[in-house]
């Protein structure tokens, strides 16, 4: 083929970018705050599981503790002494209570809501992904139509070019309305996570406050039960288990 001087080389000019290399650094930066967002909020959730699982286990070994020193010859020969575990088991069976109705609220005010936080970033993800694919065809249509404009001014370049210039325009609808719904949603739902959040922090606090309540309720009734109604101190435990102390290190046993 010969070569024609008025003909337009494809070298000619740079290739033309459908989007700025700033618009698309903003929204590179939104879709990265809303992956940090999505990342905390799963260890958010992980963590609430585990203080659950952690709060159940307090439950249990204090109760254990009480379980077995009930089947000790100790308790079996001072009633006195069995009476204090049997009040204090009893102690743990209410305690339990309070654990479980503790962990039903953490559940139902913050495990849940922050499932279905959860729930909402993969469609966010769909929604960036297909954004992508269409800014690509987006700049394919683009590249199509600068090919056809640097062709020969032919009837049949003609026609190429006006289907390739509609399927342009469709193309940056398309991509156009999928970027501004993501460029202005996204940053929404970053700004708004604050007042999703908030509730369930209030109701977990307000759930904590109760069970502290009842803990300081029932421990003290206990207290209350094993020395008498006797008003002490932290200094008088403090006295009575140092001199318990001292007196079993004066047992013969205790000795070099």
């Amino acid at each position: 083929m010969s070569w024609n001087p008025f003909s337009r080389s494809s070298s000619s000019a740079p290739k033309k970018t459908v989007l700025s290399r700033a618009s698309q650094r903003e929204f590179e930066r939104e879709v990265k705050r809303l992956d940090e967002l999505e990342e905390l909020t799963r260890r958010l959730y992980k963590d609430g599981k585990r203080l659950t699982e952690a709060n159940n286990a307090v439950a249990k070994s204090e109760r254990k503790l009480s379980q077995e020193l009930l089947t000790t010859a100790l308790c079996q020969t001072e009633e006195k002494f069995k009476w204090q575990i049997d009040e204090w088991d009893a102690s743990m069976v209410k305690m339990d209570m309070h654990m479980t109705d503790r962990n039903v609220k953490l559940h139902r005010t913050v495990l849940e809501p922050l499932k279905k936080y959860v729930s909402i970033f993969p469609y966010a993800q769909v929604a960036v992904k297909k954004r992508d694919q269409s800014l690509q065809e987006f700049q394919k249509s683009q590249d199509k139509v600068s090919k056809y404009q640097e062709r020969d001014r032919t009837g049949q370049n003609a026609v190429k070019l006006d289907l390739a210039k509609k399927a342009l325009g469709t193309a940056q609808t398309d991509f156009t309305t999928q970027n501004d719904a993501l460029m202005t949603d996204v940053p929404k739902m970053i700004d708004t996570r604050t007042d999703y959040f908030q509730p369930s922090l209030e109701a977990h606090v307000k759930s904590e406050v109760q069970y502290t309540t009842e803990a300081v309720k029932v421990y003290g009734e206990l207290s209350n039960l094993m020395n008498g109604h006797k008003q002490q101190s932290r200094h008088d435990y403090a006295s009575l288990i140092q001199q318990a102390l001292t007196e079993l290190k004066a047992l013969s046993i205790t000795t070099d």
